[in-house]
């Protein structure tokens, strides 16, 4: 699939814009000693079970660089300037496989499938037969993020990137069909990561596919993030009850702590007495975006206010998991020798709804033979 839509950027920083966006620096910036952009790869390590893990280096003519492992479909490194063209890793990640492995719920910037988010009870039935999953999380007990994909690099005109596949087969984790997988990540020169999701069954089967990078635009080291400035084009999100599964009921934001229609610091209000707060220990909940035709729209901007840096993500899909990482402090440390803190990180999951497989009135997830599942999400990086 070409990448149709990165002059959708330029119009982003026009006046027209609403407010709250973010803005391309005037130069571009670029690493110390770095030439056009390119494509390095290299070895990253073994997994437990002695397969190879290389990673792809992307280098981008608009100064971000970004390092992928093809285990898990991994984003180790995320770099981008700030205001003053300083590079940071703004993304959490670790510096070898054996620190994916022994930390697989977290799933550190990895691909999430087949299906992202919940599955109540991890049952569904489906044209009349019923389905158990190994698990009712992220795609099973060993999902798409403890796979070890098929990579290539890729390259169109000052544009970078890579290519991994994946063949899930009929069975695994519990589901139906042969599922053949194909994401590519592109790096842009106006400092876009962009990736474009497809995939095809020869047997009708749920398909939800995300990533799940966590985000701190002051940097990886930092310790917090609820300082973060966010702003969600969603009025509504889906209510849930205990164990963070929908109710079915597509509820309001307004007036409670969930509306992020306008700016608000993300640790304004996730303290508040609010029975959907409880059951996330803060925010761990899909919103319903409001543009829901299929086409490429702006979902959510997130600011930082010490460097400037703010990235907004659009995508075709029609809801947005937020997570803040209300995981306790424990024992993990991050790729800056700092322990992993709570709070110190987000993410902003472009999906479809939780639990659709049981929930008819959700748009549906389920992908048949003869069609092929298209999804892209963009990841843009500028500043203020």
């Amino acid at each position: 699939m070409k990448p149709t839509s990165w002059g959708l950027w330029t119009a982003c920083v026009t006046a027209a814009c609403v407010a709250g966006g973010c803005q391309r620096p005037g130069v571009e910036t670029r690493p110390a000693g770095a030439g056009g952009p390119s494509v390095v790869v290299k070895p990253f390590g073994k997994t437990r079970d002695g397969q190879t893990v290389r990673q792809y280096t992307l280098t981008g003519a608009g100064g971000a660089v970004m390092e992928v492992i093809d285990y898990g479909g991994r984003v180790v490194r995320l770099l981008v300037p700030d205001r003053t063209g300083r590079l940071a890793d703004v993304t959490l990640g670790c510096d070898t496989v054996t620190g994916y492995e022994q930390n697989p719920a977290l799933y550190f910037g990895s691909l999430v499938g087949r299906y992202a988010n919940r599955i109540a009870g991890g049952r569904f039935t489906l044209d009349g037969t019923a389905y158990r999953l190994s698990a009712d999380l992220h795609g099973g007990t060993t999902g798409f993020n403890a796979r070890v994909w098929r990579g290539e690099p890729l390259s169109e005109g000052r544009n970078v990137g890579v290519q991994l596949t994946l063949l899930s087969p009929d069975g695994d984790q519990g589901y139906p069909g042969n599922l053949q997988v194909t994401v590519r990540y592109w790096l842009t020169a106006g400092n876009v990561w962009r990736i474009e999701y497809t995939a095809t069954t020869d047997r009708a089967t749920p398909v939800n596919l995300t990533q799940h990078a966590y985000f701190n635009l002051k940097g990886e080291g930092e310790c917090t993030i609820l300082d973060h400035e966010l702003t969600l084009f969603a009025g509504r999100m889906t209510q849930v009850r205990q164990g963070l599964l929908p109710t079915g009921q597509l509820v309001p934001v307004k007036g409670t702590p969930f509306d992020f229609t306008t700016p608000q610091l993300i640790g304004a209000r996730i303290t508040a007495d609010d029975e959907q707060l409880c059951f996330g220990n803060g925010y761990d909940h899909n919103w319903v975006l409001d543009h829901q035709d299929g086409t490429l729209a702006r979902a959510a901007v997130l600011y930082e206010k010490s460097s400037g840096r703010c990235l907004e993500v659009w995508t075709t899909e029609p809801g947005l998991q937020f997570y803040c990482s209300n995981f306790p402090a424990g024992t993990v440390s991050r790729k800056s020798g700092k322990p992993l803190c709570p709070r110190g990180a987000l993410a902003l999951e472009t999906q479809h709804f939780p639990d659709s497989p049981n929930q008819p009135r959700f748009p549906s997830t389920i992908l048949r033979p003869g069609e092929v599942y298209r999804s892209v999400t963009e990841y843009r990086f500028g500043v203020r």
